[in-house]
């Protein structure tokens, strides 16, 4: 079968993007709205897709599915139960069946496997998929309470794999030769959503009545961020207000840092966000530099750029390497240059905005809907080649049309 013949046997089918997608995720759904949301729901309005969680005990005696649909999303996320006393073995065979039955109840046949996991592999890997993708978002590896096995893991996941995405540069020179087929895809920003930051809004009720100035941070409050510099930073600027927006994991609350100027406002909607940053003077990343934030790419830095405010960060290496002599991001290593950089946040907020002008031209390819197409671009390749083998691959030297240049016009892209 020629490639012509091939586009038109395989338009319909991806035009219509039939194939279910099956994600499987250490993060719910419903937790915090980030990467793996922004791309399912773009996926979701052409295909099913079917968000897998991590397992919740149940004291029930027998495992079951609850698939939880949520407003505003046609995404199904699925949260498997297991009995509590159960061992690993026994746990991992009732997943794969479960997984089975979910597959089966909706006629799932040759799905899309989209793994930003790899401790979710070993009840998957038997499915027969028409593409397996790792998005790999962390090193997660390195994060607190991680199972040992998690390299193990990740290699059986990398060695099925047909095309592994990374969050970042850093984390794609650190796997770039673990794999044939790997891209790096820093975290995109929704700018529209953020520029509405910059418009005269009216703050939420428990933020208006905080004392101004205002910095701020919004994200999970983890053993990522660098507690010890947020206590010293305060306590030398006891004039600002510190105000943390997010859930608390794997630490102790009482072990967070407690002054009259730090404000805890806990987990808001990320429709929320805009105004809450539109009364900040600057925006804070004070990452720890420690092994779960050496391949970070954070998300929030275009996210607080595209709402106007400055940031000041401490070295994260793809924040420097990417933000580093932009106008308006901050690094700093230690407290007292954090002190000083939350000066100079400060003071180029109050100054003439002609420093945005870049920074905007710089998000205009950081969007998610830039990412999306060029991951899907990278996935339609997979599956056309795997439902036409014959087709020659993209690192081959074909006569006519190469095999990315037909997935492009079959997609349209």
């Amino acid at each position: 079968m020629n490639i012509s013949s091939s586009i038109s046997s395989t338009r319909q089918t991806m035009t219509e993007r039939n194939t279910p997608l099956i994600c499987f995720s250490h993060l719910r759904w419903d937790f915090v709205l980030q990467r793996p949301q922004h791309l399912m729901e773009r996926f979701a309005k052409d295909r099913a897709v079917f968000f897998f969680e991590e397992f919740i005990p149940t004291d029930h005696h027998l495992a079951y599915l609850e698939i939880h649909p949520f407003e505003g999303t046609t995404v199904k996320s699925v949260r498997p139960r297991i009995p509590h006393w159960w061992n690993e073995d026994d746990r991992e065979r009732a997943l794969s069946k479960l997984l089975d039955d979910l597959l089966a109840m909706y006629g799932a046949s040759r799905p899309i496997l989209w793994f930003y996991t790899p401790a979710m592999f070993g009840f998957a890997r038997h499915v027969e998929a028409s593409a397996v993708i790792y998005d790999c978002m962390d090193e997660l590896a390195n994060f607190k309470f991680a199972p040992q096995s998690m390299k193990e893991m990740e290699a059986a996941l990398m060695t099925r794999a047909d095309v592994v995405f990374t969050g970042g540069y850093s984390l794609y020179e650190a796997k770039s030769d673990q794999h044939d087929n790997i891209h790096p895809f820093p975290s995109g920003v929704d700018v529209t959503h953020f520029h509405a930051a910059r418009k005269d809004r009216q703050e939420p009720a428990d933020q208006m009545s905080i004392p101004g100035p205002k910095v701020g941070y919004y994200g999970v409050i983890d053993e990522r961020l660098d507690l010890a510099l947020i206590e010293a930073v305060a306590k030398a600027r006891p004039q600002l207000s510190f105000i943390f927006i997010g859930p608390v994991a794997k630490i102790a609350p009482e072990d967070l840092p407690r002054a009259s100027n730090i404000h805890y406002l806990g987990q808001k909607d990320y429709r929320e966000l805009p105004a809450y940053l539109s009364g900040w003077d600057a925006s804070l990343m004070p990452f720890a530099l420690n092994s779960s934030t050496q391949f970070i790419s954070p998300t929030k830095t275009p996210e607080y750029l595209a709402a106007g405010r400055p940031v000041v960060s401490t070295p994260i290496t793809d924040v420097v390497r990417h933000y580093g002599t932009v106008d308006g991001v901050f690094v700093a290593a230690d407290a007292d240059a954090f002190v000083i950089a939350c000066d100079d946040a400060l003071a180029l907020k109050k100054s003439p905005q002609d420093w945005l002008t870049p920074v905007d031209v710089m998000l205009e390819s950081s969007s998610w809907d830039k990412t999306f197409l060029r991951m899907t671009a990278l996935m339609d390749e997979v599956v056309l080649k795997h439902s036409y083998p014959t087709v020659p691959a993209p690192n081959r030297k074909p006569s006519s049309l190469t095999l990315h240049n037909a997935v492009a016009a079959v997609s349209g892209l």
